[in-house]
């Protein structure tokens, strides 16, 4: 059988590997926690934004610029509009960044245990990268950073671990490395991240990205932003004009817009995913777990005896997902979305129940 490239496709298309995100099957009775999706559903208002703009206007392109959402989050961050981006989700947003800033001839560093898509993206631009081996605690070493470099990229908190780095580590980096753009991928901070936000006036080679679709679960409408100095943010804009120039339909233009403005919602349910995600790491700390400190809406743990893919495997088997990395040093972990307290509820029972104790 011929393995040779397949003439139809463009040059060096085999060398591309793909994210592979998390599994999104139709079971019944199945518990998802693999994907971490907010429990929580998105604030009425924005259900109503939606009914609103579902009318004849469809007809017509969107704004462009999102011109309303992106006043509305510069109102919120007391900036201006011209230092905030508006994507289709944060993997946008990224996408375009590493394509705007990071394709240089010096190496773009990233965590070697950090959000996969990063890896992808360098492939996919010919970004010549250096992973940074995270601590033995599996935490992110700043100072390992400061080096010769083309750019650098973290999430904050960090996934799949979910630990978080203080804002005044970010700072320091920043002080040292001036002469590249870098990039704090902020996609869980509401769950108990400090955001580099506030720093984004001293400093003009810093992007933020966020998104709404984990606190304010919006994950099925692909919204996201970035914040930066406006040299950074026309950088976006011009590569967005030349890739999609209307990626933000009109209802979620919205809904992006009626969620921003409901900030009693995002801070009810981001209160209640952070406790509901304390008490599960306690039960869990009871079942012989190691649980990585989380500041988000997910815990990092391995069982301190029996295998991750036993555990995985037997939760599955149970209607239960999670997410499983089959990597080096975090082989061993699961990555537990958190749900509801009845969820985290079933899900400790069905650990209790594998493990052969009292559920």
């Amino acid at each position: 059988m011929s393995t040779s490239p397949n003439p139809l496709l463009s040059r060096d298309f085999e060398r591309l590997t793909p994210y592979t995100p998390g599994e999104q099957p139709r079971i019944a009775d199945l518990l998802k926690l693999n994907t971490n999706e907010n429990p929580y559903g998105p604030s009425p208002a924005v259900i109503e934004a939606i009914r609103r703009a579902a009318d004849d206007s469809l007809r017509l392109y969107p704004d462009p610029a999102s011109s309303r959402l992106r006043e509305a989050i510069a109102r919120r961050h007391g900036l201006d509009p011209s230092m905030v981006f508006i994507g289709n989700g944060s993997d946008e947003i990224l996408a375009h960044a590493f394509r705007a800033f990071f394709v240089q001839d010096r190496p773009l560093l990233h965590p070697d245990i950090t959000y996969s898509f990063y890896p992808v993206y360098c492939a996919f631009f010919g970004i010549d990268a250096v992973r940074m081996p995270l601590g033995p605690d599996f935490g992110i070493r700043l100072a390992d950073y400061e080096r010769e470099n083309g750019g650098i990229v973290f999430a904050n908190p960090n996934a799949p671990t979910g630990i978080a780095l203080p804002v005044a580590q970010v700072e320091a980096l920043l002080r040292v490395n001036r002469d590249s753009v870098v990039l704090v991928d902020e996609a869980y901070v509401d769950f108990g991240g400090e955001s580099a936000v506030a720093l984004v006036r001293q400093h003009p080679n810093l992007l933020v990205v966020q998104t709404l679709s984990k606190s304010r679960s919006l994950a099925g409408l692909r919204v996201g932003f970035a914040i930066g100095d406006p040299g950074l943010v026309s950088a976006l804009e011009t590569v967005k004009s030349s890739f999609n120039s209307y990626p933000i339909d009109r209802l979620a233009q919205a809904a992006a817009l009626a969620a921003i403005e409901d900030e009693a919602w995002l801070e009810d349910t981001r209160q209640r995913v952070i406790a509901a995600r304390e008490s599960l790491a306690g039960a869990l700390r009871e079942l012989d777990f190691e649980v990585l400190p989380s500041a988000a809406n997910f815990l990092f743990v391995r069982h301190r005896d029996v295998p991750g893919v036993e555990l995985f495997d037997g939760l599955r088997q149970a209607g239960i997902l999670v997410r499983r990395f089959d990597l080096p040093r975090i082989d061993q972990f699961l990555r537990i979305s958190i749900g509801t307290p009845a969820q985290c509820e079933r899900l400790r029972h069905t650990l209790a129940s594998l493990l052969g104790r009292d559920g």
